[in-house]
């Protein structure tokens, strides 16, 4: 646990009586974060804003109105009459939409940054200036919102460099050419074509680090700062990293890509003055903080933030968290992060995505699946949904990209991954795209047991 300077009173005090909480989103990332809410003793009662999800049907009650920007007089109307206490948002869109700020009252907590915060993540141009600002490593990068500009500036370098859509993109804005002619073309189809909307107003054009790509997850109440177990994922959709950037193909954790040593100086030189910097500019911080990093030869280099769980990462963080998700949050709510101790299962977890067919690009809906049941029997083994719906005669069907996520703990990484899959091959639906090389190469490696 890293405490920052300046501290302040707590906003609100904690009590044991039990306390309502909303949930907010509807994929994998929330499915497993409701399982984790629902195992505390503190929970009155749970409601979701997505029941669509058969995962969160099953865990929680309907709020029973649209969930928009626009209509949030509707959700705050549901959070009075209900007497919500806690609100747990998500996902990046709702909060960079400004959820936390409205759904906030004096006796409302809500778990997850603010608008400002949230620019972070929903405005990387934004996000590199603070960090330039704040003397963080990161790669270098330029912002350009002209697509002629920023080709004239690909085109006049020797190496092809990372090309970022500035705002929220799904997970899918951001692309690593291997020419300088894919580096144009991914120009071309954020800025020209807007493949992903108003996220390409602007792009980044960043320098292409080398090393190992990690995932640090921290919690912060803007004070104090938790670090998670580590996590890896795996970007690309096919094995051995080939194939198009997606959300996340599957994780697990702890990563072995992270000694004491290495953890100790993300603290020092990314964490802590990240969370300085977003007080120095006024915003006062709470919620998730998550590093995408590299580690480079010359150390660390933040390559994103997000301001949310990760998706797979939550995922196969939540089922080994044995301490209580809301007591967890309510201390990052409230400003007494510090005095939270927090257990995990020793045990290692692997996290495996099953995919549409046609993802990322069209994914197929509407196609049946089989065998989640009998992959939920498996001692160890938890099957969360991220894009399935139940179709008129109550069966579970494909209703988005990512479609399951399966995961597994075993005494070894060796022994989850291998009751992981032995799950997955549970299950089936026609065109289901999955990598059979989910931390394969950390247990193939000569120094891992």
């Amino acid at each position: 646990m890293t405490t920052t300077d300046a501290a302040q009173p707590a906003s609100h005090a904690s009590d044991p009586a039990p306390i309502n909480v909303l949930l907010i989103g509807g994929g994998g990332r929330e499915h497993a974060l409701a399982a984790a809410i629902c195992r505390s003793p503190r929970l009155g009662k749970l409601w979701v804003t997505h029941p669509e999800n058969p995962g969160l049907a099953a865990l929680g009650t309907p709020v029973g109105v649209p969930v928009s920007a626009s209509a949030m007089y509707r959700l705050e109307q549901v959070c009075d009459r209900e007497r919500i206490g806690l609100v747990v948002v998500g996902p990046e869109g709702p909060l960079a939409e400004g959820y936390a700020d409205k759904l906030a009252t004096p006796e409302r907590l809500v778990f997850g940054p603010r608008q400002a915060g949230a620019m972070l993540e929903s405005d990387k141009a934004w996000c590199k200036t603070l960090l330039r600002e704040a003397s963080v490593p990161t790669a270098e990068g330029r912002e350009f919102t002209d697509s002629g500009t920023a080709l004239r500036y690909v085109m006049s370098r020797t190496e092809p460099p990372v090309i970022k859509a500035s705002g929220l993109a799904a997970g899918k804005g951001v692309f690593v050419p291997e020419s300088t002619k894919e580096a144009s073309d991914a120009i071309r189809l954020i800025m020209d074509e807007r493949a992903f909307g108003d996220a390409g107003k602007k792009v980044i054009v960043e320098e292409r680090l080398q090393g190992r790509e990690v995932s640090v997850l921290a919690i912060t109440d803007g004070r104090s700062i938790l670090v998670l177990p580590p996590c890896q994922d795996h970007k690309r959709l096919l094995d051995d990293d080939r194939g198009p950037n997606t959300g996340g193909m599957g994780a697990y954790c702890p990563s072995d890509a992270i000694d004491e040593a290495t953890m100790a100086r993300i603290e020092r030189e990314v964490l802590v003055p990240t969370v300085d910097a977003l007080k120095r500019d006024g915003i006062d911080y709470r919620g998730v903080l998550y590093a995408g990093l590299m580690l480079t030869h010359a150390g660390p280099k933040v390559l994103e933030f997000n301001v949310r769980f990760g998706d797979p990462e939550c995922q196969a963080l939540m089922v080994r968290l044995r301490s209580d998700a809301i007591e967890l949050m309510l201390a990052a709510c409230t400003r007494t992060l510090d005095r939270v101790d927090v257990e995990w299962d020793p045990r290692p977890s692997v996290c495996i995505v099953l995919a549409s067919d046609g993802y990322p690009a069209k994914p197929r809906k509407g196609t049946p699946i089989h065998g989640i049941e009998e992959a939920e029997a498996m001692d160890d083994v938890t099957v969360f949904h991220a894009g399935t719906a139940r179709n008129a005669d109550g069966e579970i069907e494909t209703a988005g990209g990512r479609v399951l996520n399966v995961v597994a703990l075993g005494d070894t990484l060796a022994s989850a991954r291998e009751r992981a899959y032995e799950a997955v091959r549970c299950i089936r639906f026609e065109g289901m795209q999955v990598r059979s090389d989910i931390a394969g190469q950390t247990i193939a490696a000569p120094n891992q047991a």
